[in-house]
């Protein structure tokens, strides 16, 4: 699991029909630096969002055979989702 920002949405033309429900959404992935400054410059990634991420939003996202095991049995064409919103984090001096 990794620490991300919301930059925008990706809309499709013609959606998989299992990829009712949710948006696509484009984050940022975020290292420990960037934590602080708020932002990264790590190319962005396409994130399965069902938890109404909004952008500019600190999320938690996982990525791989992790990314779809919360929708088995019933798999969905993802490579990354987020997996919690993130209020307030935290960081020691």
């Amino acid at each position: 699991m990794r620490l991300g920002k919301t930059i925008g949405t990706v809309t499709l033309v013609e959606p998989h029909p299992t990829m009712r429900g949710g948006v696509l959404r484009l984050v940022v992935p975020l290292a420990a630096g960037d934590l602080t400054a708020g932002d990264g410059l790590a190319e962005p990634l396409v994130a399965w969002d069902d938890l109404g991420a909004g952008d500019g939003q600190l999320v938690a996202f996982s990525e791989g055979g992790e990314a779809a095991q919360p929708f088995l049995p019933a798999e969905k064409p993802v490579d990354a989702s987020i997996a919690a919103l993130v209020d307030h984090l935290d960081i020691p001096s």
